[in-house]
């Protein structure tokens, strides 16, 4: 059985706030490792029936690179859901969803850069 692993270093500051996320995957084609500013990892319990996250963001993550991750998650979510159980009735109300929420995003930036 192959094993592969993914390391995450999480540098924070005086006050526990990420600095720096830094990731790296074993069976990566990048030898280093890689720089982000954001992360959600979420795992199945099955025993307990509930998912547990873990969502952290650098303080240099700006509000709209966080729509944008949050839009290319849900949407990515979505495209993971249809393989996973070719509901596409429930798929396009995600994805649906998730263009309405990054259309309300942009309206939003708009008002309040004027």
């Amino acid at each position: 059985m192959h094993t592969s692993t993914i390391s995450i270093e999480i540098n924070l500051d005086e006050n526990k706030v990420p600095q720096q996320i830094n990731w790296q995957a074993s069976d990566s084609s990048a030898d280093m490792k890689q720089l982000a500013k954001s992360m959600m990892i979420a795992f199945w319990d099955g025993a307990d029936k509930s998912a547990l996250r873990i969502d952290l963001w650098t303080k240099d993550m700006m509000v709209d690179e966080m729509a944008d991750f949050y839009y290319q998650t849900m949407m990515g979510m979505a495209d993971t859901y249809l393989r996973a159980t070719q509901q596409t009735e429930a798929v396009n109300d995600m994805k649906k969803f998730a263009k309405d929420f990054y259309k309300k995003f942009k309206e939003t930036q708009l008002k309040e850069n004027k």
